[in-house]
Formats: structure tokens, C-alpha cells, sequence
């Protein structure tokens, strides 16, 4: 298969893609993605990992997904890695499989950042360990007043330097109430979250799906192309100057200015009506 057919079927088929180890649908250009295993509390596996890792590597050159929503199954989000299919056989390993893993599970988050689509946290009862970066890595993030989210590295003898989470967790709520979270392991509640500004807003369980879906619409309904761009400038311009930020969004915003949205959305202006983006 060339390159260009591999391009072709993977902007292609997301929206008809049957996952293997999760939950997956695209309606009306919204992806939905939840973890599969309720009795447990949703734990991930090696193969959950990987297959979460190429589907949102994939969500790059889809354009029949606009956003995506990652939501709980059972009333709870994510326990982190599977104690008896994850953890038991890395104690098994020898170094160099173990950075295969440890470098397999980075590159999830790289995915999800890299991934030019707005992900939607939705996050109810549990979200704990790799569940809790699933979180961290989204781009928006609600729960609700019960959620417990948790860095739980420490309790397994870990440190808690993982999948990011010394360079994104600071950045959202700050250095010292990161280091809180990531020395002790302490659960962190859906109020305090909301608080410290990991969490945008609460509501309650019964509203969780549907405020996810009304902010997600609202995101699928805007102008696609620059909503791409705002995420790309959100995740580089962590490691710029202001100066290089400001030349970077000069440019960014000029090519958005090319853009068939932009000059809907002047006309809709001028004829008092609301514009109607396609994304391009």
C-alpha cells in the first residue's frame, strides 16, 4: 500500500472504524470513545493502549471526525493500567521492554496532543493513574462533584514523572498543588478539580452526557480548520517566547484569513445572519 492510500484510508474510514479494546461511534462528525470494561472499572491493557494510541494518531488526517469525547462506561472513566494484565508482566521485564511500554504510553499522549481534533473529557466516578492523564491530555476537561481523580504512580513504587504528567499536569494547575497530587497519589475530588482549574465546570451525572455533547456540537459546528489551528498553537507555544508566539500566531491566523470560513462568516455578518462553517 502506498503512502497516499494509507493517507486516504485512514481520513476516511474513522467514521465506519470497529475498535477492538473500547467503545467507539462518529455521529454527525463527533467521535465518542469509552473504555469497555465496566466490572473493573475500565482499566487499560497493553493492546487498549495501542489501539487508543492509533486511532487518535489516525484523527490527523480524518476529516470526517471534528471533535471527540472521552466518556465514562459504567459511571467510571479509567483505573489506570490493569493490575493483572499490565502491571504483573512488567515486573516481569527487562529494561529494554520496559521502555517500549513506558515509551509506547507517551506516545498516546503525543497522539492526543498531535491529534488536530478537540478531545472532551467527560469524567464520571473514577479516573485514576493512566485514566487520570487520559484526562490530563484532553483538551477540555468535566466531571462531576464525586469524580476521583488520581496520579497513583507513587502507590505502586513509581514516580510520578509519567506520560507527561511533570510537564502538562503544572501547566494546568500549577507547580505546587501538581507536586501535591503527584508525591502523595491522594485522590483529588471533582470540586477541588474544579477549583484548581483542572476541571472546567461540574455537573451532575445525570447532565454529564449531554453537556458534553451540547459543548462538543458547538465545537463540530464552528470553523474545523482554525479550531485545528488554535489547538496545534495552544500545544506548541508552551516552549516559545513571547515574541515567537506572537510571529507564530501572526502567521497562523493569516492562513485561517485564506479560509472560505472566514469569508462566510463576513458575509453572514453583513446579511445579520449566523454563519454556517464547513471547514475550509
Amino acid at each position: 500500500m502506498s503512502g497516499n492510500t494509507r493517507y486516504c484510508a485512514a481520513s476516511s474510514a474513522l467514521a465506519s472504524y470497529k475498535a477492538q479494546h473500547f467503545n467507539w461511534q462518529v455521529l454527525d462528525k463527533i467521535g465518542t470513545l469509552s473504555l469497555n470494561r465496566p466490572d473493573r472499572k475500565n482499566p487499560l491493557t497493553f493492546e487498549s493502549y495501542a489501539e487508543l494510541r492509533d486511532l487518535f494518531r489516525n484523527l490527523a488526517y480524518s476529516d470526517d471526525v471534528n471533535v471527540v469525547i472521552i466518556r465514562a462506561s459504567g459511571g467510571n472513566f479509567c483505573s489506570g493500567g490493569d493490575v493483572h494484565d499490565i502491571i504483573g508482566p512488567l515486573v516481569a521485564m527487562d529494561m529494554k521492554q520496559l521502555l517500549n511500554f513506558t515509551r509506547m504510553t507517551g506516545d498516546l499522549v503525543k497522539a492526543m496532543l498531535a491529534c488536530t481534533k478537540p478531545i472532551i473529557a467527560a469524567v464520571e466516578g473514577v479516573a485514576v493513574g493512566a485514566g487520570a492523564i487520559l484526562a490530563m491530555a484532553s483538551d477540555m476537561r468535566i466531571a462531576t462533584a464525586d469524580s476521583k481523580t488520581a496520579f497513583l504512580f507513587s502507590k505502586v513504587g513509581l514516580a510520578g514523572c509519567d506520560m507527561g504528567a511533570c510537564a502538562i499536569l503544572p501547566r494546568i494547575i500549577g507547580q505546587s498543588r501538581a507536586a501535591d497530587l503527584l508525591y502523595t497519589g491522594r485522590s483529588m475530588s471533582g470540586e477541588e478539580g474544579e477549583r484548581w482549574g483542572f476541571y472546567s465546570r461540574l455537573v451532575s451525572a445525570g447532565e454529564i452526557g449531554a453537556t458534553s455533547l451540547k459543548m462538543a456540537r458547538r465545537i463540530a459546528d464552528g470553523p474545523n480548520f482554525a479550531h485545528m489551528m488554535t489547538k496545534t498553537q495552544l500545544n506548541h507555544e508552551w516552549n516559545m517566547s513571547i515574541e515567537q508566539a506572537l510571529e507564530a500566531e501572526a502567521q497562523a491566523q493569516a492562513i485561517c484569513m485564506q479560509t472560505a470560513d472566514f469569508e462566510r462568516a463576513y458575509h453572514a455578518f453583513v446579511a445579520k445572519q449566523r454563519p454556517v462553517f464547513d471547514g475550509d
